[in-house]
């Protein structure tokens, strides 16, 4: 069977492959474009073993914000690929919002149940292993964060011009923190907090924090009286850090998120932070 161009150029806007890939295909399938399809889906699934050990540490983050049985909901997803070459390429952005589409489309809240999402080729899994015969890199999904509330925000945030979003963050606050969650949502990208709150802080890693912060302060030679105190002020200082509602608000230092929260009558209830390649 003859492979004209125009068997070629519909095959290409079918599957996204390159030229001389699909007129391999069509002529190993004697002009079959069925056949030539699943042989550039398999060439795709040889691609995506042999990239198996490669680290994708570049890509992009989505949000979606959306209502269901809990309220408002915010849903991150990170969809990662070997260089930033690519991850500034429409194709594989179109590729990410497709994935982000399935996810939401799905109900889905971990990246596992995200790459079992139902895709138009197949699933978001098959998707991937697809593309990454198209593209010839790794690619995966990666971070994926969930969070429901009266009220949800995002914030996106680009760390270069040329670059689509890096990273994404999810703010959840009662009706009344409406007014302040999206400046609170900067404040996260910002200042990555890891919790929301001191009692969020894990009993293990507060303990630690204790410790470290008491041989400091004998080490220092500081009376023994006086070690409780000063180790309770480092603690303090170590909540600023790390706990989202003790931290100087990035808009007006003198004051904490939490009490800016309060002056505002808003509850923050969760947030969530996602950088590509950050584990």
């Amino acid at each position: 069977m003859a492979i004209t161009v125009a068997d070629i150029k519909a095959l290409r806007e079918k599957t996204g492959a390159g030229m001389m890939d699909v007129k391999k295909a069509l002529t190993e399938a004697e002009g079959d474009t069925a056949k030539a399809e699943e042989i550039l889906r398999l060439k795709g699934l040889k691609v995506a073993a042999k990239r198996e050990g490669r680290t994708a540490s570049n890509g992009l983050v989505l949000s979606h914000i959306g209502t269901n049985d809990e309220g408002q909901f915010g849903l991150i997803v990170e969809v990662n690929a070997e260089t930033d070459f690519v991850a500034k390429n429409e194709k594989f952005i179109a590729f990410a919002e497709g994935i982000l589409a399935a996810a939401v489309e799905a109900g889905a809240k971990t990246t596992d149940e995200v790459l079992a999402a139902a895709h138009p080729e197949g699933t978001v899994k098959d998707a991937v292993d697809n593309m990454i015969g198209i593209i010839g890199e790794k690619l995966g999904v990666g971070a994926v964060e969930y969070l429901a509330g009266e009220h949800v925000e995002a914030y996106m945030h680009k760390t270069a011009v040329d670059l689509p979003a890096q990273v994404a963050v999810i703010v959840a606050t009662d009706a009344a923190g409406k007014e302040i969650a999206h400046d609170v949502a900067v404040h996260v990208a910002a200042m990555s907090p890891a919790y929301l709150a001191e009692g969020d802080v894990p009993e293990e890693e507060l303990e630690n924090e204790r410790r470290i912060a008491t041989e400091l302060t004998i080490a220092e030679g500081k009376p023994e009286q006086a070690v409780p105190k000063i180790v309770e002020g480092r603690l303090k200082g170590y909540f600023k850090q790390v706990c989202l509602l003790d931290q100087p608000y990035a808009r007006d230092p003198k004051h904490s998120v939490g009490e800016v929260a309060k002056a505002a009558g808003a509850t923050i209830t969760g947030f969530k932070r996602v950088r590509v390649g950050q584990e």
